[in-house]
């Protein structure tokens, strides 16, 4: 057992900076309290009365498949073809890839991680720990959402191959066409699931079978970042059903009543840095407060290695400083993060039954000087801040 005392905790679900004490056994948080009694098999923690947090989580990112942006190991974009949903974004995974370090140094204990988004459907998403551990043991969910992409780099990509789609229309077309073949393949095999019958059974289609998951609820993340690439994408979603998400949301803040109206899960960014395409016009940390006031919960993302893992906070704390308040950001950044990408039953909050994934901070998260002190992923200590410095192992990512 792990206890670790006197927590300042925020716990994303009733505390807010209030004494506690958590009581850890294994992976898992076991008990929360004003005060948890002393046992002398018991490994005491004391947080000496600093913030205490969930583990930060990063809910749209290419960690490990895009290899941090290192030009030999971008893995993320299968450019055959742009409907490829039977991809599986955990195949292409470099455990060893230095982001993982650099997310825990910076309090991210889960990311959420996949193809990039040349192709109109990608593959699926994989969520893991950003632990040292095997890959294995890191996984959340090995296909948490299906990747899709509306805009720009779907025709960039293939327009210049003189392929479809050129145009949004070309895009939107491809994709409904999908979901219609999806959706019939999935019909044929719930009809020979209820009848047995061999003649009712429907060729295996690897990319179909994938696909047809989302009629199950399986999460769908749809890259958009214009306006009505973002209608598009709700329009589709409401008209198949979907369990979906809007990853970036770039002009999000051009449309808030219809986001709104349509209860559309947003994830935001990245915010900063240069608006490299058209598409990022509306590109800016302002966002996050007007997406507040217009009372939209949303996530917040880095697109890691667009902006390197270690610049999350950097880029929160300037939400902040735009209008957003801190614990808006910090729930974009933990149970909004879980609840977009269907984890929140495993982290995002510290409650009983949950994973022990949690930031001690020796300096509060929205410095600009934040410092995580201690990190612990599935109750084990992931990584210490020494003032002395480090010694980094490659192995240990």
């Amino acid at each position: 057992m792990l206890l670790i005392k006197n927590c300042m905790l925020i716990d994303m679900n009733q505390v807010y900076k209030e004494k506690r004490d958590i009581l850890i056994d294994g992976k898992k948080i076991v008990q929360i309290a004003d005060h948890i009694e002393e046992k002398e098999d018991y490994e005491i923690v004391d947080a000496q009365m600093k913030l205490v947090t969930p583990g930060l989580i990063e809910s749209h990112c290419h960690m490990g498949v895009y290899d941090s942006g290192v030009e030999s190991g971008i893995d993320g974009n299968e450019t055959s073809d742009p409907l490829l949903p039977g991809l599986r974004g955990l195949d292409a995974i470099n455990p060893y890839d230095v982001g993982f370090y650099a997310a825990r140094k910076h309090g991210v204990t889960t990311i959420v991680t996949g193809p990039g988004s040349a192709n109109i459907m990608g593959g699926t998403f994989v969520a893991l720990k950003t632990s040292a551990e095997d890959l294995d043991q890191r996984i959340i969910k090995e296909e948490a959402a299906l990747k899709m992409a509306l805009g720009e780099n779907p025709k960039r990509v293939y327009g210049s191959k003189g392929k479809s789609p050129t145009t949004r229309m070309g895009a939107a077309a491809l994709m409904r066409e999908e979901f219609f073949k999806a959706k019939n393949y999935y019909d044929k095999v719930k009809i020979y699931q209820e009848t047995g019958k061999e003649e009712d059974k429907p060729k295996y289609d690897i990319h179909l079978e994938s696909l047809a998951r989302a009629f199950d609820g399986l999460r769908v993340k749809i890259h958009a970042h214009q306006e009505e690439d973002i209608m598009t994408a709700v329009r589709i979603g409401e008209e198949f059903g979907l369990n979906y998400s809007i990853e970036h949301t770039t002009s999000g803040k051009m449309i808030l009543d219809f986001l709104k109206d349509h209860n559309v899960d947003c994830i935001v960014g990245p915010s900063l840095g240069f608006k490299t395409k058209y598409e990022l016009k509306h590109k800016g940390v302002e966002v996050g407060g007007l997406m507040e006031k217009a009372g939209i919960k949303f996530a917040i993302t880095t697109d890691h290695p667009v902006i390197p893992i270690e610049a999350m906070l950097s880029q929160a704390i300037i939400y902040i400083k735009e209008g957003a308040s801190e614990k808006c950001v910090l729930e974009a950044l933990t149970i909004n993060a879980a609840r977009i990408t269907d984890i929140e039953d495993r982290v995002g909050s510290l409650e009983v039954g949950k994973d022990a994934d949690l930031v001690i901070w020796d300096v509060p998260p929205f410095d600009s000087l934040y410092q995580p002190g201690k990190v612990f992923i599935n109750g084990k200590l992931a990584y210490e801040y020494k003032e002395d410095g480090y010694d980094f192992d490659y192995k240990e990512c």
